[in-house]
């Protein structure tokens, strides 16, 4: 008897030493197994929202000069960067062979104002012989025969044609005395437009021939200081917001790899419609005009550009990640569980992805315009005990970081759900 005794009292001890071992043990497996969660507060302020995209930089036009007339060139008188004035003289073409055809076709038109002036002389002869002829047989019939007048008569006629011919000679010498005066005239490339020399392709004594088609001497961009352009494609996911943006004079902003800490700005002066697809991608053009007085914009430069879409001051923001957490069932409060269900219904969530895809392929237009309507009815989850509590909220303009709130059971500085601590 005394043996159980002993023994009782032993193994009550022993079960006494044990309880109080389980019990902070059983405490610290809890607090292990414990989920953390990531929180972000529910915050006032503004959203500005953007599309982003890459584009090139080129100059509002360029324009390409080239030679009209064939030759060596003699000089050239500006260079890469040179800033030139409208008619301001560029390079020359060696112009002795244009000199010389001057030379020529002034002195062919010399001979042909002589041929004129000898013409005329013996026309007005011939007038004054027929004149007298006439004077004659008014006063004697006899003194002249008819076929005298008639000589007189034809040689005057002759003589006024060979004076029109005279002068049509001289209206073509003229003619090609201009041509070759303008021919000397192109052998000074002159500058068609104010502004920047971009490209100069030829050097001093290189031959240019003009023969088949006009040689391209320079590129000169004007108004490069007034304007630049950034060429940009733009999904066609976006076009529709960007077109917004163009009609409310949203401005777009920009950055280049040449100047990283500077802030260019611009606006969206063009959206083209000759669409381009790449790899089932269907892009626009965009064109964006941004004033360069610094002339820090250098064609051909990268820019990424954010086009603003969208702003709203003084509203209530959501963190994006509280927005993008789903958490699991048995961390949601019993009433709050349906909302995972249906959440999952929404995405379309399947074991079978190609029954997934085949039915979202067999909704109508109507039924996915809606589906896309209701994408802004969202769930975000705040933490009360040790379970999650959902609240639906329907969101409006977004940026990087938060949504703007638009209607839902929040206010700011409450702490919503983001994510789960890892263990350590």
């Amino acid at each position: 008897m005394r043996r159980l005794i002993k023994w009782g009292i032993i193994l009550g001890i022993l079960g006494l030493i044990g309880w109080s071992i389980a019990i902070p043990g059983m405490a610290y497996m809890k607090e292990r197994r414990k989920v953390t969660y990531r929180e972000a507060e529910v915050t006032h302020g503004q959203i500005v929202s953007v599309v982003n995209s890459t584009g090139t930089v080129k100059p509002v036009q360029s324009v390409a000069v080239g030679s009209f007339v064939s030759g060596p060139i003699d000089e050239i008188f500006v260079d890469f960067n040179d800033e030139v004035k409208k008619g301001q003289i560029m390079a020359r073409i060696d112009p002795r062979i244009y000199k010389a055809n001057v030379a020529r076709d002034d002195a062919i038109l010399a001979t042909r104002n002589a041929e004129v002036e000898r013409v005329n002389a013996e026309l007005q002869q011939a007038k004054n012989d027929e004149a007298r002829a006439y004077a004659l047989q008014a006063e004697n019939k006899a003194f002249i025969s008819a076929a005298e007048i008639d000589q007189f008569k034809f040689k005057r006629q002759s003589l006024e044609a060979q004076l029109l011919v005279a002068e049509a000679n001289v209206r073509q010498a003229q003619a090609n005395l201009d041509q070759s005066k303008a021919n000397l005239e192109y052998t000074r490339i002159t500058a068609p437009t104010d502004g920047v020399v971009i490209d100069r392709k030829v050097d001093p004594g290189q031959t240019v021939a003009a023969s088949y088609q006009t040689p391209e001497l320079f590129v000169v961009a004007p108004d490069m200081r007034k304007e630049m352009r950034v060429f940009a494609s733009v999904d066609e996911a976006d076009i529709g917001l960007i077109r917004e943006a163009q009609r409310t004079g949203l401005p777009v902003r920009f950055t280049v790899d040449a100047y990283p800490g500077d802030l260019f700005s611009g606006t969206i002066f063009q959206i083209r419609r000759n669409s381009t697809t790449t790899q089932n991608v269907v892009t626009y053009p965009v064109v964006v005009s941004a004033p360069n007085p610094d002339l820090k914009l250098l064609p051909g430069m990268t820019a990424s550009i954010s086009f603003q879409v969208g702003e709203r001051a003084d509203v209530l923001r959501i963190p994006n990640a509280a927005l993008r957490f789903y958490p699991q069932r048995e961390q949601v409060r019993p009433e709050d569980r349906p909302v995972l269900e249906g959440a999952a219904a929404a995405a379309g969530k399947s074991d079978d992805e190609d029954e997934r895809e085949r039915l979202e392929a067999s909704k109508s237009a109507d039924e996915k315009a809606e589906l896309r309507r209701q994408r802004n009815r969202r769930h975000v989850w705040l933490l009360e005990g040790e379970l999650l509590r959902a609240v639906e909220v329907v969101t409006g303009l977004a940026d990087g970081n938060n949504t703007e709130l638009v209607s839902g059971d929040l206010k700011v500085g409450q702490k919503l759900v983001t994510g789960i601590q890892p263990r350590q």
